[in-house]
Formats: structure tokens, sequence, C-alpha cells
């Protein structure tokens, strides 16, 4: 006896193949009965999908790959998260790709990758959502892709409020008193941090302070950056009573220089960081931060790529909350 297929289970059911194909990869289109009646005929008649057939029918494999340059491992672990949240029940897999953004090869690289790999989509998280090079790589190739970047705003991004929520936290500092506060920035291709950092200099020049270079240091966003960069703004005299950074890890990094300098936080230093990953509430004391949601945002993103039927009646715009925590407290003097 022949195995049953996706057209046997369509007629027993009554319905067409494209919604058994939905019932197949757990679509949220369908109501509840018609999802229940092509569930009990699949049992009934014992149909198992191949996904072989179906990726050679498909031209893709079941596949997800998550974009990463790898500066930020506790952000592409919560994103990790998300993308399973969102593939759970379902035939596709999750495929973690790193990029060097400074290799020459870059380019050919991710294209080598997608066209062997031939996933179903790529969602490009942070660091390399900006790199429109990449995105046109996946274009070209024919890869459905979403972004995650608060600077890169179009039909395929999902996006945060990254400036007004800095500008926010920013300004959290001054209405304690800080008036002179410091900032580690990211590098100037990470779109996302320069999006936290122009909302550190709108607060400042709302209320007129200073925000002169003696007051900025950079790095990769990395927590050695913020060693590096905390050691110097904690020499500029007068020394800043606060300091923002554009992510948790480099956050916990000033926070690391600042005892290292017998500073006391945040008695003598207010540190506030970015995107409450773990590391926010794991040092002491625990950072003052703002919460990206980045495995709802990399949730969305797959499914936007699974479910294009429905794109455009998912979220694409997050906003983002200040959390208050122990780094942060009113200035002196």
């Amino acid at each position: 006896m022949s195995k049953p297929t996706i057209n046997d289970v369509a007629a027993a059911a009554g319905v067409s193949k494209k919604t058994v194909s939905r019932v197949i990869n757990n679509s949220p289109l369908l109501n509840p009965e018609t999802r229940a009646k092509v569930e009990r005929v699949i049992a009934e008649l014992g149909y198992v999908p191949n996904p072989q057939a179906r990726a050679l029918a498909m031209g893709h494999n079941f596949l997800i790959a998550l974009l990463h340059d790898n500066s930020n491992p506790e952000l592409v672990l919560a994103a990790h998260h998300g993308v399973f949240e969102a593939i759970r029940d379902t035939e596709y897999a999750l495929i973690l790709r790193p990029v060097d953004r400074s290799s020459a090869s870059m380019e050919d690289d991710l294209r080598h990758f997608l066209e062997t790999q031939r996933p179903a989509g790529v969602v490009l998280l942070p660091g390399v959502a900006e790199n429109n090079a990449l995105a046109n790589v996946c274009a070209a190739v024919g890869c459905k892709y979403v972004r995650i970047s608060a600077s890169v705003r179009d039909a395929r991004s999902i996006t945060s409020n990254d400036r007004e929520a800095a500008a926010s936290a920013v300004a959290h500092l001054i209405g304690l008193g800080h008036q002179r506060i410091g900032l580690v920035a990211g590098p100037d291709e990470a779109g996302t941090a320069q999006q936290r950092e122009l909302g550190y200099l709108d607060a400042m020049a709302d209320h007129d302070l200073d925000r002169g270079p003696a007051l900025i240091a950079s790095g990769d966003l990395s927590f050695e950056a913020g060693v590096a960069a905390g050691n110097l703004l904690l020499e500029v005299s007068p020394r800043p009573t606060a300091i923002f950074a554009v992510n948790d890890a480099v956050a916990a990094g000033v926070l690391h220089a600042a005892y290292s300098h017998s500073i006391s936080v945040p008695d003598e230093l207010s540190i506030v960081g970015f995107e409450d990953t773990p590391i926010s509430a794991r040092v002491w004391p625990p950072l003052t931060t703002v919460h990206v949601p980045i495995a709802v945002m990399a949730c969305a993103a797959v499914f936007k790529i699974i479910y294009p039927e429905q794109a455009e009646t998912l979220p694409s715009h997050f906003p983002l909350e200040f959390v208050s925590r122990a780094s942060v407290g009113r200035a002196n003097g």
C-alpha cells in the first residue's frame, strides 16, 4: 500500500492542499476547527510529511539562519531563544552563522553559505543588520531576510526606538542632578549603537550640557572595550558623575574599571547600560538599563519569513522600557 500524500489528506479533509500545508507548518491563520479536522485526518491516514521532498519542491531547506558578528554573545543567545519559540512545533530548524565584518571575502562567504545551505530565510541581528551589502547578497540569491535594527526601517526590518529610549535614560540621569555624563559609544558601522549615541547627544543638547569629545569614548561593544573606555573616562578632569554605555557588556566593563579605581557605584559614579541582557542583573550593583525585547523581536522576524501571507499584519516596531536598578543614584554635590 502506497504512503498517503498531502493530496490524500486534502481530499479526505475536504480542504485545499494549501490548507494542509498551513496545518503542517503551524500557521496561525487557520481557525481551530479546520486545524483540528486536518490534524485528525493526518492521524487517521498516518500521513508523514517528507521534509526532503518538500524542500526540493519549495526550493529551500527548512532552516532559519541567524546572522551575527559575535560582538554581543548575550544578545545572540536571547535572539536564539526567540527563533526557537517561533519554530516550535514546525519542521524548521535554526542554524547560527557568524559573520566576520573585517573579512574581504565577507560577501562571497555569505553567498556560498546561502547557495549551499539554501535556508528558508535569514535573520540579521544588530551589528550586521545595518550592512546593506549583506542584505543585497540575500536578495541576489533569492533568500528571504529580515533585519533587526534601530536604524534600518523598511518592509524587511524589525525596529525599536533606541534613540528615544537612550535620550530618556540620559534624561533620567540629568533629573538626578548629573551634569557631567560620559558616553561609551560603539563602532561607526554599528547603526543600532549609533542610534543610542544620538539619543545621548539629544538629551545632553536639550539640557545644554557638555557633550564634548573628552566625555566620549568608543569601543567594539565588548566587556573589554568597556573596561578600556571606563579607564579613559574616569581619568578625565573633572571626572564624570555618570556614564551611559550603549550596551550592558560595555557598562559592566565600566563598572569593573570603576572598582579598579576605587570609585564607588552608585555613590560616586552612576552607570547605565542598554539591552537588559542577563549580565545586567548579575553584576553588582545590578545595572540600570533599557530593556530590548530581542527574543520577541527575533520571533517576529521569523514569523515574517515563514508566514509571508500575514507579514503586513505582524508587529514590526517594538518600544523599549527603562529598567531602574542599583547602579544609579543622585549626583553628589
